[in-house]
Formats: C-alpha cells, structure tokens, sequence
C-alpha cells in the first residue's frame, strides 16, 4: 500500500483492479485542512486516462506488476511474439504495443511488463537505429533555420527529419517520444 505521501509522476499504483501510472502530479497545502494530492493517471491496460485528488491520510493500492527481459521474435498477424530464454513465448497486440511496434527490430531485447501474470506492455530501448526508405530531396539553399522534412522508416513510421537525410541513411530515433535524434550514417 502507498499512502498519498507516496505520490510523484511516474509511479505505478492500481485502481479499481486495474494498473495505472501517474502522468501528472500536483500538491496543494490549504490555509485549513489537509494536503491535497492531485494526480492524472493513465490506465496501463486500455490507455484511458483520469484525474484523481487525495488527502494526506489516504491509501493507495500498489500493482502486482513485474518485468521480465525477453527479445522480439516476429509478427504473427497482428500480434508481435516475444521470447524468453526458456523459449517461451509472449504474444502482444499492435494496440499494447502502441507506437513501439514501428521501433523494434528482429532479435531486439525489450522488457515485457506483466500485471498478475499478464502481459500488457513493453519497454524499449531509449534510441534505435533505423534506415530511411521514403523522403523528398531537400531544397537547396533553405537552410537558415531548421527545417524539417517527413521521412518514412522501413516499418512505415513517419518521422521529421532535417533536410539534408537522404534516402539509405540510417538515423537515430528517440523510442519514447518517436522524434529523430541524430544521423547515424550517409547512404
């Protein structure tokens, strides 16, 4: 059990049965009575999100969550097959995965997040490296401040890039916001 003292961005708690992660935190001390805990949460399972406020004397569920290391194995259909090192297998839907199936790579180790031995989400790594398939040239000369330009990765992500990535180069991409980061090598 936490108690509201607990509370910060980032921690995982359980309501109603189902995991949720703080997103946003804020703490206000009245003139008279007790502080107050506010709290926007986002559901592990669904993605729903929801606003809760709590006083300093509340509790607060802690989740049977746990992380187990596992390496990306391959698409079946629109699942995606993880595998531990006892061979066993974890299938996980495009919708669990979110924007982080356009990001792994065959033989990628990932952290695979159970909530009472379910699998509900993975973890990646921080940058991935990935080749660009599809963007136009950039023009010539509009270089005064940072322009961007839509780029496609293999998986069919679109990133913005700066105007001088070409096609064949491979770039570094941010996993948790989906933004390039930097230029890895030239085609």
């Amino acid at each position: 059990m936490f108690s509201a003292s607990d509370l910060r961005k980032g921690l995982k708690v359980e309501i109603d049965g189902a995991p949720f992660i703080i997103t946003d935190f804020t703490f206000s001390k009245p003139g008279k009575g007790q502080s107050i805990y506010n709290c926007k949460l986002k559901n592990l399972i669904s993605g729903s999100t929801l606003t809760r406020s709590y006083r300093s004397n509340d509790k607060i569920e802690k989740p049977e969550l746990s992380n187990t290391e596992m390496q990306y194995s391959y698409t079946d259909g629109t699942d995606f097959v993880f595998m531990n090192e006892d061979f066993e297998q974890v299938h996980l839907s495009a919708e669990n995965l979110g924007d982080g199936r356009f990001f792994l790579t065959e033989d990628m180790t990932v952290e695979v997040l159970y909530f009472k031995d379910q699998p509900i989400d993975i973890t990646l790594p921080t940058f991935v490296d990935k080749a660009i398939v599809e963007t136009e040239p950039g023009a010539r000369g509009d270089t005064a401040t940072n322009v961007l330009k839509p780029a496609k990765i293999d998986s069919g992500y679109e990133v913005q890039v700066p105007i001088f990535v070409n096609e064949g180069d491979v770039v570094k991409i941010d996993t948790r916001t989906g933004a390039y980061s930097e230029r890895v090598s030239q085609a």
